[in-house]
């Protein structure tokens, strides 16, 4: 199952080696998860890793945040998105999630659906349940992918 990771599951990973998010981190570092990514959540990826605030709380470097970026866009999976379908959420930042997700369902790999991984469930619980996509937490996630 491919999936596209909300950039609050990125910064979560890189925050603390504590937590579910972390591991996926780490699962993608070893090319066992398949992720999605397009040009806008890559940018906006950036743009939050790189505030202040969160510089401070990953304790990265502005150099060492490029590198994690350099490292998901080479292992992510690129995927152009065709059809806009906004605005379907209350934050016009978790549309183009959504949108991903939608574009990767219908190039899914081997027809499986796609998921969101986020901590924002209740700002897509709507959405996803009119495209038939999968919401998950990253512990939820890392559960199912240990049941395989």
């Amino acid at each position: 199952m491919s999936v596209v990771l909300d950039t609050n599951v990125v910064l979560a990973g890189l925050r603390s080696s504590k937590g579910a998010s972390f591991q996926l981190l780490r699962l993608i570092e070893v090319d066992r998860i398949d992720f999605l990514l397009s040009v806008p959540l890559v940018l906006e990826y950036e743009a939050v890793l790189k505030r202040p605030e969160n510089l401070a709380a990953t304790r990265l470097t502005l150099e060492e945040v490029e590198q994690v970026l350099n490292a998901l866009c080479l292992v992510g999976i690129e995927n152009k998105i065709h059809y806009l379908w906004r605005p379907r959420l209350s934050d016009p930042k978790d549309d183009m999630v959504l949108e991903l997700a939608v574009n990767g369902q219908a190039e899914a790999v081997n027809g499986q659906a796609e998921a969101i991984v986020t901590f924002n469930t209740a700002d897509f619980k709507q959405a996803v349940d009119q495209f038939d996509i999968k919401l998950l937490k990253p512990g939820e996630y890392l559960y199912q992918l240990r049941r395989k």
